[in-house]
């Protein structure tokens, strides 16, 4: 090479990383170069399976331990139930099966009220598993025990999904003022939108749906706008919040709490027990 050659570095050369060593310091006996490695070193297949066996039942033991804890760190949050919508910050979820005081509340019951077995529904109109709900069961528990007079089935306020939700519950008030309560609840769950979409629930909206339900469209507008029966929603979700409900739909059969949108055969299971009581 000339000697008046220029040698040019890489920058990538240049590059100065941030380094730190740390030393340990053995014992004279554990230094390596001290250690007579043959004599550690297994004599025959036993041995060999012996340290098998040892190291394996070691890995399960450190896999156990991981489990349980996971199970303790996860086993204080629960869901609502199998499709369900929970309300963050509310107190904690009903047991299931536990009987619980509940009152019908105020709107008028689907059904015979003489009928030995009640239903009492807490719900969200905006909430998509009570929509769920309205659209998957519903329907045969009514055909199946509420028409043939065995239940009669009670209807209660439970918005915590945000101001649309209040507003609909509001409107739901103004329906009932009308004699038009459970109209006006088929009406908010058969066009209910996707959750984000909270376009429908103002005053014009619901009102020309109050209108094309019967209603007196001025009488409604008004409910709505001075908001009425705001009072009778909020107690609602007092009284639901008392009875331990923390998400939508939560159900009481007879007292007895059923959570989420549970499929039909957990409303008969449940409905048959208590009827079979009452004989």
């Amino acid at each position: 090479m000339p000697k008046n050659a220029t040698i040019k570095k890489s920058p990538v050369l240049d590059l100065k990383k941030s380094t730190f060593e740390v030393k340990i310091k053995l014992p004279i006996m554990f230094r390596p170069e001290n250690i007579s490695w043959k004599k550690l070193l297994p004599k025959s297949s036993s041995q060999i399976l012996v340290i098998l066996l040892v190291v394996a039942a070691f890995l399960i033991g450190v896999l156990f331990t991981k489990v349980q804890y996971l199970e303790k760190n996860q086993g204080g949050t629960q869901a609502v139930a199998p499709a369900g919508q929970q309300a963050a910050g509310q107190p904690a979820q009903v047991t299931p099966g536990a009987k619980v005081n509940v009152a019908n509340g105020h709107f008028p019951a689907k059904g015979n009220t003489n009928a030995k077995v009640t239903i009492v529904e807490f719900a969200d109109f905006r909430c998509p598993f009570c929509e769920q709900f309205f659209t998957n069961t519903e329907s045969q528990l009514i055909k199946d025990y509420v028409d043939t007079g065995k239940v009669q089935f009670y209807f209660r306020q439970y918005a915590f999904l945000g101001s649309a939700s209040t507003v609909a519950a509001d409107a739901a008030e103004c329906a009932n003022d009308q004699g038009k309560f459970w109209d006006f609840h088929d009406y908010l769950y058969k066009n209910q939108p996707a959750e984000t979409d909270t376009s429908m629930y103002n005053t014009d909206t619901l009102t020309q749906a109050a209108i094309s339900l019967g209603m007196d469209g001025p009488t409604f507008s008004n409910c709505l706008n001075n908001k009425t029966d705001d009072a009778k929603a909020a107690k609602d979700m007092s009284d639901g919040q008392a009875a331990g409900v923390s998400g939508t739909p939560t159900f009481f059969v007879d007292g007895m709490s059923l959570v989420g949108a549970q499929p039909y055969s957990a409303f008969k299971t449940l409905i048959d027990q208590e009827l079979a009581k009452a004989k």
